[in-house]
């Protein structure tokens, strides 16, 4: 979270006011020079390369960053018209849409992950240093032209879309603070583009709206599609105006604004209209299969210039899309046809802006765009989401809801009575008419059948939104028309249950500097140990009020990260359980803080959303499965935990003169468990094999009594934590673990060693990526000394060649750490590839493949798809197992793991690679199932997950 500051009045107010539009497409930045009076709002031109040699101020900055090859330009990197340009014509080298991977969740948003499947030379981003680098080049383009006033020391106010959920506005902060940007304040894009329309008619407003009215504003940019409602409602001010006053001071005391709605969050916009016609033309272009990945990469960036030229007045009947060949196929690989405007004008109104029924709700599948590895919406027809938008919040700012069954009333009261269109999409004149006319459609009834919303005026899209920041920067100063934006959505947390229930923490009716106590309802929280709250919001559910207890359902909530913490005191042995109330408070910036408050004490904890889960998925973030398995009585539990204590307590203490009961030989150990829980190992649910770990972690140092010991408690002590993930505060157990295991192993033969390599990669899961490379690098180098030595090359260093037998399960924990990076798994590779049909190291052959499987597979049990491995590299590594027949298990399971169907163009092998696997796959006499999933989308079944996990897995437990 970020601190709950308003940093536009840290300082004394600064000269200059400034609106950033940190576009997904374009950026833009204006300003107000408040010592200009009457102050008018100005736009920066920002100068950038337009070609490889020239640069030019244009007013605005496309959204891209470009890496030329190297010796090839005089720079390193470009952003703006030329990057676009270029990021068009060529594969691989530019990056686009950054502020759509703001949002993405499946990949590390802190890592180096941009361009996505871009060439081996550039230098990978984070889609927070991409964002970071477009406002670095805003700051040193306004420093340059205003060297006396710095932008790092004027008042900032950027702007988001409203349906950013707060791990993307903290990401969009971060980006900030990284371009040294510390004065800043965002708002949402619709609500920017709104009081742009005020800038714009400021003398005659008041009379292009009414009161009782409501406004739509349909913003749709480049990235993401945005619904807001506004009310146009009577001043509580019903004084005369002081004739003395400004004329908006003076509008300002008849009419007000409130924004009273916001939609879910959508990527869907631009980007999804050239995703669609870049479909369409592969399909002119290559019918009988899909175009090869460079190909796609510069038809995606054709499609958008084809885009924006046949939606446009006046642009050409057709146009002609040429597609280069590569290398020696340079002329004769190339490809071409025509589109016309027609086809594109029909492909995107039909697909994107259908004629539905309002009642029609958006079709929840999969998206159809894999294809930049964005979760886009799933449902592209943008009508459908309006619709649902517009009936769902038919009752937002009414004072008495409708009944929820009476739609004709409900329709009724969703009308829109004004439209405000703001972003790139609604440039078309086309687009703002289907969509004017699909209203229409909703909302004319017999008695008025020609009925149609007003449409308010807004000139340069573009500009609008940056335009709308810097005016509500000049708000903040009581110049201007001020919207009285409430949250528009409402928090919650969790409290379990069943069905699940939660308490309202936040409603919908909060306005920044609002603070809640939830003094009514306490919860007892343990000191020293850590907990968790499952964290709802929902946009529907505006007029529930702090502490109202509500059933969570999935129509009506989305759940966020959750909390987690350990409230930590002066006394670290302190481990009461404590009663407390939680605050929390809307911040000027737009963010929640939430802070634990100890009854009857000044005591008081910060509570932090846990960002790492959502923004790092080197931690997993945790879905409910293992608490789903049941919980066993206490008494079958009191047998457990006597069992576990005859084996590990070796206390002999005053307070336990005589230790445990019964001593109990390890080596019998499981077995005791087993009879007491009546059920075979494998099926022990989850529930109560991480009560085992912490009954475990509490004798950790009866381990030292013998080997047999230690060995025993590191296999059990794996096996009741693993996958690592999928029971609540798992990350915290696998931190734990690693503090009182890694480096510490009392007893170092081989039986213990290998253990502790088995309950590493049983963990592998919830290991960070840091804790993964502190393995590897160790590892990797004992490797690399091997195949030194089996090649006959003399071995330097500190690392230790392996003998045969230690190796096996070094290359399985190896193949389990799938969040190293990609140089990292193609070494590896290699290194098998090398050693696996070495006859002194055929023992360890089958743990060699089964890693090899792991390391290349196309889709990952756990880690990020940034860290799969390019196709390419696959196919080499499939290459090498399918030189001959083979009738091993763990060879058509590492072969199958690499050619799967996976209907990603990016991370797909060759159509000709699958069918060469599927042949050599039933030539080897393969399970039909593998043969399959090479052909066709699927999973594996339960059995070959286990063979792929390296053993069974906790019941319920799926890892894909």
């Amino acid at each position: 979270m970020a601190e709950g500051i308003d940093p536009l009045i840290d300082e004394l107010p600064s000269r200059y006011v400034v609106g950033i539009d940190l576009g997904t497409t374009n950026s833009a930045v204006t300003y107000v020079d408040t010592l200009e009076s009457p102050w008018k709002i100005r736009v920066l031109l920002i100068p950038q390369y337009v070609s490889a040699t020239e640069t030019e101020p244009l007013d605005t900055l496309p959204s891209f960053y470009y890496q030329p090859p190297k010796g090839s330009a005089n720079f390193e990197s470009a952003i703006g018209a030329y990057a676009r340009d270029e990021t068009a014509r060529t594969s691989g080298r530019g990056i686009a849409s950054a502020k759509s991977w703001l949002c993405h969740s499946a990949v590390d948003r802190t890592a180096a992950i941009l361009p996505w499947h871009g060439a081996d030379d550039l230098k990978r981003m984070s889609p927070v240093e991409v964002s970071a680098a477009f406002l670095r080049h805003i700051r040193e383009a306004w420093d340059k032209q205003f060297p006396s006033e710095p932008l790092a020391k004027q008042d900032i106010v950027v702007t988001l879309p409203a349906s950013f959920d707060e791990v993307a506005r903290e990401l969009t902060i971060e980006a900030a603070h990284q371009a040294q940007l510390p004065r800043i304040l965002l708002i949402e894009e619709p609500q920017a583009a709104f009081y742009a329309w005020v800038y714009k008619h400021e003398q005659d407003w008041d009379q292009r709206v009414e009161v009782g009215q409501k406004i739509l504003v349909c913003d749709i940019g480049g990235g993401t599609t945005d619904f807001t409602l506004i009310r146009v409602r009577k001043s509580e001010l019903d004084s005369q105006p002081d004739p003395s006053t400004d004329s908006s001071q003076k509008q300002g005391t008849r009419i007000q604004f409130h924004r009273v709605a916001v939609g879910n969050h959508l990527i869907l916009g631009g980007d999804n209209l050239d995703l669609a016609i870049a479909r369409y033309l592969e399909q002119k272009l290559s019918a009988e299969k899909k175009l090869e990945s460079y190909q796609w990469d510069v038809l995606v960036g054709t499609s958008r210039g084809i885009k924006e030229t046949l939606l446009s007045d006046g642009g050409p009947e057709t146009v002609t899309v040429n597609l280069p060949g590569r290398g020696s196929k340079l002329i004769g690989g190339g490809l071409q046809t025509q589109v016309s405007r027609d086809e594109i004008r029909n492909l995107i109104v039909e697909g994107f802006l259908p004629k539905v029924a309002l009642v029609e709700k958006p079709i929840q599948v999969q998206s159809g765009f894999q294809e930049l590895g964005l979760p886009y919406a799933s449902d592209p027809a943008i009508s459908r989401s309006l619709g649902h938008f517009l009936l769902s919040h038919a009752d937002a700012g009414e004072e008495e809801p409708t009944d929820a069954q009476d739609i004709e009333k409900r329709t009724r009261r969703a009308r829109p009575d004004v439209i405000l269109f703001n972003g790139g999409f609604f440039a078309s004149p086309l687009l703002r008419e289907r969509t004017v006319d699909q209203i229409k459609t909703w909302f004319q009834t017999t008695s008025e059948p020609a009925w149609s919303p007003v449409v308010l005026e807004n000139d340069r899209l573009d500009l609008a939104v940056a335009r709308g920041a810097a005016y509500y920067g000049m708000v903040r100063r009581d110049q201007g028309v001020r919207i009285a934006a409430t949250l528009a959505r409402s928090y919650y947390i969790g409290i379990g249950g069943d069905p699940p229930q939660a308490v309202c923490i936040m409603p919908g009716s909060a306005e920044p500097g609002q603070v809640f106590s939830l003094t009514n309802r306490p919860f007892k929280l343990t000191v020293s140990q850590p907990v968790e709250f499952s964290l709802y919001v929902s946009s529907l559910r505006l007029a529930d009020q702090p502490g109202l207890v509500v059933n969570v359902n999935a129509d009506q909530w989305s759940s966020l990260p959750p909390i987690r913490t350990v409230l930590r005191t002066k006394s670290k042995n302190e481990k009461a359980e404590l009663p407390v109330h939680l605050n929390i408070g809307l911040t000027e910036l737009g963010t929640i803080d939430l802070s634990c408050h100890e009854v009857d004490s000044t005591r008081s904890w910060k509570l932090n959303f846990d960002v790492r889960s959502t923004t790092q998925t080197d931690i997993a973030q945790h879905e409910g499965k293992g608490e789903a398995e049941g919980v066993f009585d206490d008494e079958t539990w009191n047998e457990c935990e006597k069992i576990i204590a005859g084996t590990f307590d070796s206390d002999s203490s005053a307070e336990n003169p005589t230790g445990p009961e019964v001593r109990i030989d390890p080596k019998l150990l499981v077995k005791g468990l087993s009879e007491a829980i009546g059920l075979t190992r494998e099926e022990w649910p989850m529930s109560l094999l991480r009560r085992i770990w912490s009954s475990l972690m509490a004798l950790e140092s009866g381990r030292r009594q013998s080997p047999q010991h230690e060995a025993r408690w590191l296999n059990l002590l794996g096996f009741s934590l693993r996958p690592g993930y999928g029971v609540a505060l798992d990350d915290w157990r696998v931190t734990e673990t690693w503090r009182n295991v890694h480096g510490k192993l009392h007893h170092q033969g081989p039986g213990t060693k290998n253990e502790l390599l088995i309950l590493w990669r049983r963990l592998a899961g919830g290991l960070t990526r840091g804790q993964q490379q502190v393995i590897a690098e160790y590892w990797l180098a004992a490797m690399r000394a091997t195949a030194k030595q089996l090649s006959g090359k003399p071995v330097k260093g500190a690392a230790t060649p392996l003998r045969p037998e230690e190796s096996i399960e070094v290359w399985r924990l190896l193949g389990s750490l799938e969040l190293l990076n990609v140089e990292q798994k193609r070494e590896l590779g290699e290194l098998v590839i090398a050693l696996k049909d070495k006859p002194k190291l055929e023992i360890a052959r089958e743990a060699m493949v089964w890693a090899l499987g792991r390391l290349g597979q196309r889709t990952p049990f756990y880690g990020p798809l940034n860290t799969v491995v390019p196709s390419h590299i696959a196919e080499g590594w499939i290459n090498s197992l399918t030189e001959r027949k083979s009738n091993q298990t763990v060879d058509h399971l590492a072969v199958t793991q690499m050619a799967r169907r996976i209907d990603d163009r990016y991370r797909d092998v060759s159509p000709e690679m699958k069918e060469r696997v599927t042949q050599w796959l039933a030539a080897s006499s393969a399970s039909p199932h593998l043969i399959n999933l090479v052909q066709e989308v699927g999973r594996f079944d339960a059995e070959e997950q286990g063979k792929l996990f390296g053993e069974s897995l906790p019941p319920g437990l799926r890892l894909e």
